[in-house]
């Protein structure tokens, strides 16, 4: 078996990204109960 996690940046910030979370209701949701939270890093 092969190691299944390879981090690569572009991939993660293209996947969990502020932007990509921006673009979508669901991501706007989490943005702000992140926010509500009081989270020090909204995303990636």
């Amino acid at each position: 078996m092969s190691i299944t996690y390879k981090p690569k940046k572009r991939k993660r910030k293209r996947k969990h990204g502020f932007l990509k979370r921006n673009r979508t209701k669901a991501g706007k949701k989490i943005l702000k109960r992140r926010r509500k939270k009081g989270r020090k890093k909204l995303t990636v």
